[in-house]
């Protein structure tokens, strides 16, 4: 058996256990799915966390899973069963909601945790290996997490079962975004930082270089005009306004076509040479609309004016955007 098929396997029988979980979740769990629904209009009407708790890889797991939910708005924190018996039970309030993983549904720290837990059993739910099993017992959301064997080569490590513990507690979140209707815009609330952030809150206004930086002339003035303006505010562009009213742009590239043509120099008028019909953008719109007009797949551009109806606000350069980490690649 060649390494690559060794991987492969690994990935098939991952595979196959998530498609037989879909299955038992469709066909046995579709009350389940209508509680948790329930549940999360509870937790929202009363602002309370939902906790994830478990003890080894399922903590890990659980970790993921509140990282998950959190980022969706919902507050949610992991909890260790056992730092919980020694204080951290604090954390916990009574109309929060717990979700209790365990490959085994008999995990020990789990089950000591139980006598002291003041969340209601309503608001228990058990991603479980086994159903029944003293966890899921103690739970009135029950979603049956088993597989038939693990990936690993003695169906020891946690392997298969991590993955589809991972996969449902996603399900989960993925339902909750589903049901309040989640937004991109709303999602970016969370995710102010990096690239994610900047591309779903990001405007074009946060990136204007505005009016009173931007070379700006009539349409009655000169080429020559043109390039002293250009060259005291070095852009890209030059805006053409007439008593406030854009009129069209002038790019480097115009101003080298003009002075390859036969009669025309310096004195040249703006008006003559100008683009009248620019690709444009609104201040309003998203930074990475910009970004995906400028790197059109029928012309690329390296600047856009910024209008508001007529009035020219300044220009958004493909330079800033790129710099500010915007990219059309994955």
């Amino acid at each position: 058996m060649t390494h690559s098929k060794t991987m492969a396997d690994v990935l098939k029988l991952e595979a196959e256990s998530l498609l037989r979980a879909a299955e038992i979740l469709e066909k046995n769990h579709s009350k389940d799915a209508d509680k948790l629904t329930n549940l999360f209009d509870q937790l929202r009407a009363t602002g309370s966390s939902i906790i994830f708790c478990g003890v080894g890889k399922s903590g890990i797991i659980a970790q993921k899973c509140a990282a998950s939910f959190t980022s969706l708005g919902l507050p949610a924190l992991f909890l260790h069963p056992t730092e919980a018996l020694h204080g951290d039970l604090g954390r916990v309030g009574k109309n929060d909601a717990i979700v209790l993983l365990s490959k085994s549904g008999t995990t020990e720290e789990v089950l000591k945790l139980m006598p002291f837990l003041q969340i209601p059993r309503s608001h228990r739910i058990a991603l479980v290996g086994k159903v029944p099993s003293p966890i899921s017992e103690y739970c009135d959301i029950i979603f049956d997490c088993s597989v038939e064997k693990e990936a690993c080569i003695n169906n020891q490590a946690p392997t298969t079962s991590s993955t589809l513990a991972l996969a449902m507690g996603d399900a989960m979140a993925v339902l909750f975004e589903k049901y309040i209707g989640l937004s991109k815009e709303g999602f970016a609330v969370n995710h102010p930082g990096g690239i994610l952030g900047k591309s779903l809150r990001m405007k074009v206004r946060d990136l204007t270089i505005k009016e009173d930086q931007c070379p700006v002339l009539k349409s009655t003035q000169t080429l020559q005009d043109a390039i002293l303006m250009m060259t005291k505010f070095p852009v890209g562009g030059c805006a053409v306004v007439d008593n406030g009213e854009f009129k069209g742009i002038l790019v480097e590239g115009d101003i080298r076509r003009t002075f390859t043509r036969e009669n025309q120099g310096l004195q040249t008028s703006v008006e003559s040479i100008m683009n009248r019909t620019p690709t444009s953008i609104h201040p309003d719109q998203l930074a990475f609309e910009a970004l995906e007009l400028m790197e059109s797949k029928t012309r690329s551009f390296q600047i856009l004016p910024v209008l508001e109806g007529k009035k020219f606000l300044g220009f958004i350069r493909l330079h800033d955007l790129l710099k500010e980490g915007f990219s059309l690649k994955g």
